[in-house]
């Protein structure tokens, strides 16, 4: 939970479209929402930042104290986090900057909010620079124009996983065509890290709702469909196999193994899209006439 000084700080900034006054006053602040690495609970914490380009960087300074704050330990769990700045709000992927990248960011961070500088002189541990880039553009190819049925809508969402994935997987061959120190293959950036843990947790949330939503409810009037849900249902297993080793690769900050890496990430990839071919073949034409959004429940 947010110290009382805080949620003072939040309900203020929320409620002058933030606006804040105080030690804050003036200065460019925005809300970062996390989600608790242990407890899954959701966070807002007020935090100064600095703009570069497109994006905004918050600093894991902490006062300069010897710990970095709980916040950076949330966003490395969950790299998918919600920033409010003046009246917007949005996702973003929150991606720790590494070696000369930070070293670049960090100084136009001093250059821009000197203080910095001071918390980076008061301990010994290097202060993350953590980028916030916004989670996804607003549009992404092959995005049906209009969602007007249910089937719409999968097909939107199917649509958005494929893409995140085929981002994924260039970013992660550019990361290894590049050459690492000194000739060596290069390791796992966090760039790579975040961006591939974001797609798994949105993946494992998307199979979770239509385990516990969708199909029971197409079920329940298909039920000579019955042999359909239960090769979904496995090949659902199966991905959560694949996922499930692919995002145990990525729990620490290095990955041991990059080419393991790569191989669970092919593996994952034919297998889903595999199961999106199938799963619309089979279910598309069965939602194509049920309206999206639904119809709230009637005036009384």
């Amino acid at each position: 939970m947010p110290t009382s000084f805080h949620q003072s700080v939040i309900d203020e900034f929320r409620a002058n479209g933030g606006k804040v006054g105080g030690p804050f006053a003036g200065g460019d602040l925005l809300l970062l929402t996390t989600t608790g690495a242990r407890s899954g609970a959701a966070r807002t914490t007020p935090l100064g930042y600095v703009r570069h380009h497109d994006s905004l960087l918050v600093v894991g300074s902490n006062l300069g104290g010897p710990r970095h704050p709980g916040w950076y330990h949330n966003l490395l769990a969950h790299p998918v986090v919600r920033v409010e700045v003046g009246t917007e709000s949005f996702e973003a992927l929150a991606v720790p900057a590494e070696g000369a990248r930070r070293e670049e960011l960090f100084a136009h961070v001093v250059r821009v909010a000197p203080g910095y500088g001071d918390y980076q002189a008061r301990t010994r541990r290097l202060l993350p620079v953590v980028v916030l880039e916004r989670a996804e553009p607003e549009e992404w190819e092959g995005r049906p124009r209009e969602v007007r049925t249910l089937a719409d809508k999968v097909l939107e969402v199917h649509t958005w996983l494929r893409a995140q994935l085929r981002q994924v997987r260039a970013e992660v061959e550019a990361h290894f065509a590049a050459p690492g120190a000194h000739g060596a293959p290069p390791s796992l950036g966090l760039q790579i890290r975040q961006r591939c843990l974001a797609f798994c947790q949105a993946l494992e949330f998307h199979h979770v709702s239509e385990d516990g939503h969708l199909f029971p409810g197409i079920a329940r009037h298909h039920p000579h469909l019955t042999d359909v849900f239960d090769r979904l249902a496995d090949e659902h297993r199966t991905v959560a196999r694949v996922q499930g080793e692919l995002a145990g690769l990525l729990a620490g900050i290095a990955v041991a193994d990059p080419a393991r890496f790569r191989a669970e990430l092919a593996e994952m990839s034919a297998r889903l899209n595999a199961h999106l071919d199938y799963e619309e073949e089979a279910l598309l034409p069965l939602l194509a006439d049920v309206p999206w959004p639904p119809a709230g429940p009637p005036a009384s």
